[in-house]
């Protein structure tokens, strides 16, 4: 065996690895996780618009 047979076991590794990734992110049951990811950029504004209102809340006070 020379280094070129360790480079095509190393190549097939990871390119096994890479696939079992992918499936797994993109498996049946990670559906509601993902939603939830999917949604934490609006979840943000209504933080925002939230504080916002506590400041004007405080500011009159």
């Amino acid at each position: 065996m020379d280094i070129n047979d360790f480079r095509g076991i190393q190549t097939i590794l990871v390119m096994i690895a890479f696939f079992g990734i992918v499936w797994w992110a993109y498996s049946s049951h990670r559906k509601k996780k993902n939603d939830e990811a999917a949604h934490l950029p609006f979840d943000d504004d209504e933080i925002a618009e939230r504080t916002l209102k506590q400041d004007k809340t405080e500011k009159k006070q």
